[in-house]
C-alpha cells in the first residue's frame, strides 16, 4: 500500500477487532512484516489488548498486586501505542514526500496518525457498544439497550466524520494547502534516563 485511503484503515481497524474478539487473545498478524497494512494492524491489535486490561484493572474484587501489575501492563502498551503512531507518520511522511507546500500553506495541530489513532479506538468503542445493544440478559433493560442504541449513532457520526477529516487531510497535503510536519511525543515516564523516579533510584 503506497497511499492509504480512511475506509481501507477502518476495515484494517475492524479486522484487527474481530480477529481478536474471536478468542480473545493475541494473534498473527495477516499482513506482511514492514507494511502500512500490518503497522495498522498491529495499532489495532495494541489497542484492543490495552482496552480489555483496562477494563480488568477497574474490577472492585482483584488484589492490589495485580492492580500494580495491570498498570505496569498498560504503562508498556500506552508506549507501545506510541511507537506505532509514530511509525504511522513516518509512512504518511514518506507518502507525501514529492508534496509541494504552497506559501501560506498551514499546519495541522495533529499528525494523520493521531488521527489514525482515534479512529482505531473508535472502533473498538463501535465494536464494545455493539455488544450492548444486542445484549439479552436480564440485566440490560430496555432503557439500557435504547441509552447504549443513541450512544451507537453517535459513534457512527463520528466514524464517518473522522474519515473524512482524514481524507480531507491528505487531499489538503496532495494540494499543497497543508504541509506535513509531525511532532514525536518525547514520552519521558518509562525512559529511566529521563523520569527522576527512575534513575534516582537505580542501584
Amino acid at each position: 500500500m503506497n497511499t492509504l485511503e480512511a475506509n481501507k484503515a477502518v476495515s484494517i481497524f475492524q479486522e484487527s477487532v474481530l480477529d481478536w474478539h474471536k478468542n480473545e487473545s493475541p494473534h498473527k498478524n495477516p499482513y506482511p512484516d514492514g507494511s502500512l497494512e500490518a503497522t495498522l494492524y498491529q495499532k489495532n491489535h495494541i489497542d484492543t489488548i490495552q482496552w480489555h486490561i483496562e477494563d480488568e484493572i477497574r474490577r472492585p474484587d482483584i488484589a492490589l498486586e495485580d492492580v500494580v501489575n495491570l498498570k505496569r501492563k498498560i504503562d508498556k502498551l500506552n508506549q507501545d501505542r506510541t511507537d506505532m503512531v509514530e511509525k504511522l507518520d513516518d509512512f504518511i511522511i514518506e507518502m507525501f514526500r514529492s508534496a509541494s507546500p504552497k506559501p501560506d500553506a498551514r499546519l495541522n495541530s495533529e499528525s494523520p496518525a493521531w488521527l489514525l489513532d482515534r479512529m482505531s479506538i473508535l472502533e473498538l468503542k463501535i465494536y464494545h457498544m455493539e455488544e450492548q445493544v444486542r445484549r439479552t440478559d436480564k440485566g440490560a433493560s430496555i432503557e439500557h439497550i435504547q441509552k447504549c442504541q443513541n450512544k451507537l449513532d453517535v459513534l457512527l457520526d463520528q466514524r464517518l466524520d473522522l474519515i473524512r477529516c482524514l481524507d480531507e487531510l491528505f487531499d489538503d497535503y496532495a494540494r499543497g494547502i497543508k504541509k506535513v510536519k509531525v511532532y514525536r511525543q518525547m514520552k519521558m515516564y518509562n525512559d529511566e534516563n529521563l523520569n527522576p523516579s527512575l534513575y534516582k533510584n537505580q542501584k
